[in-house]
């Protein structure tokens, strides 16, 4: 069989390996198909005249490297037939019979196709060499993709290298010598933290989402806003979560208020299924170390441990917190909303700076909470004006009903 010779070609496939960070297989898989898209060039450029290439035209065609003898060869699965009509796809069964008397019409048979060396041309060549770019580049993020699906949902420590268009670039180790680039977008960043984003830096991270196909740049993307940032750390710094003693509930955060006046916030509601285990205790810890040890690693940002509870009233109470809460009123289940009545003192702390504790306190529940002061709250009235929205509700409700069993 005859052979294109690539002088040295051991030598680059350890250089190209190298330099993309990619094993040499890898490498070599990425060659193949890009010496195939060069013969496919070098075919187009002394085509027969009329003859047409459509998309599956080359499928028959493979290329194979031999490294040990520093070239490469182009073989063509052919089918044999009476009488050929395309040379490319079909070999005629007399010239077949002479090496092999037992062939016949329709099977097929692999024949080197490989061209002169001279022949393959400038052009095959430039051709090769960007479809190899390509390739590597799609090998990589393939190779990147597999060996970091593992770490989708966790926490991840990376070190900022670059600051990009409003995003920051970080290089990602996971922890078996691969690395790659991750992108902690703008919409991603929490906005008190930015003047400490500065290239060299270590942070932590949620990997938020792994991209899949050819997007350009990094196909990690991290997030220190989500909510899952802090239930990871958490998970780290409370060894009772992690043995499933305590768990996480609920939890709510706002990393980017909507004005800078507020500082991020987040609340989290924990449980225990152990009589003796105070689940707000564990998540705090001795003199408050495992609580800080979070609110550290998110640069000072205010987080509240509260005790869930199947009670509804009773949980919008924990939720309210640090406010001393006088009584929860559920108004109307349905619809979950509740009157919380609180002491004139606890008003401003229930509500918290622009609303923020219950804002919180209302996306961690799941309820519509209107804070009330209690000496002036008049039960009668609003308990009449739950009952009248309860009955144009039910109204409504028949209307639709009818409509429906007239449909």
């Amino acid at each position: 069989m005859s052979l294109l010779k690539l002088p040295g070609l051991g030598e680059y496939i350890l250089e190209m390996s190298d330099k993309w960070n990619l094993p040499k297989h890898a490498v070599q898989t990425a060659l193949q198909e890009a010496l195939l898209k060069g013969y496919e060039r070098y075919r187009k450029t002394y085509r027969p005249e009329g003859l047409e290439f459509d998309e599956q035209y080359f499928e028959n065609f493979e290329v194979e490297v031999d490294l040990e003898s520093e070239g490469f060869r182009v073989l063509a699965t052919k089918t044999i037939v009476e009488d050929v009509t395309n040379e490319d796809l079909e070999i005629a069964l007399a010239a077949v019979q002479e090496v092999a008397p037992e062939a016949q019409a329709g099977g097929t048979v692999v024949v080197d196709v490989t061209p002169e060396q001279g022949d393959f041309g400038r052009m095959a060549a430039m051709q090769t060499k960007q479809v190899l770019t390509q390739k590597l580049r799609d090998q990589q993020r393939r190779l990147t993709q597999e060996e970091f699906q593992a770490l989708e949902g966790s926490v991840i420590v990376g070190k900022i290298l670059r600051l990009e268009r409003g995003s920051v670039i970080l290089e990602i180790d996971n922890g078996y010598g691969q690395v790659a680039e991750a992108e902690l977008p703008r919409r991603e960043q929490m906005s008190s933290e930015v003047p400490h984003y500065k290239p060299g830096t270590n942070l932590k991270v949620y990997l938020k989402k792994i991209h899949e196909g050819s997007r350009r740049g990094p196909q990690l993307v991290v997030s220190r806003t989500d909510a899952a940032l802090v239930v990871n750390l958490f998970y780290k710094e409370v060894p009772e979560i992690e043995d499933e003693v305590v768990r996480i509930v609920a939890v709510a955060r706002e990393a980017n208020p909507p004005t800078r006046s507020v500082g991020p916030r987040t609340k989290i509601a924990v449980d225990t299924v152990e009589r003796d285990v105070d689940p707000v205790g564990a998540c705090i810890g001795a003199k408050g170390s495992r609580i800080q040890a979070v609110v550290a690693e998110l640069r000072g940002e205010k987080i509240d441990a509260i005790r869930w509870s199947p009670d509804p009233a009773t949980y919008i109470a924990n939720a309210l917190s640090p406010a001393r809460i006088q009584e929860v009123r559920l108004m109307d289940a349905e619809e979950r909303q509740a009157h919380v009545l609180v002491n004139e003192d606890q008003l401003s702390l229930a509500i918290g700076k622009e609303g923020q504790n219950v804002r919180l306190a209302a996306r961690l529940t799941g309820w519509k909470i209107d804070i009330r002061e209690a000496s002036t709250y008049d039960r009668a009235a609003e308990d009449a004006k739950a009952e009248a929205a309860a009955e144009a509700r039910r109204e409504r409700e028949a209307e639709a009903a009818d409509l429906d069993e007239e449909g």
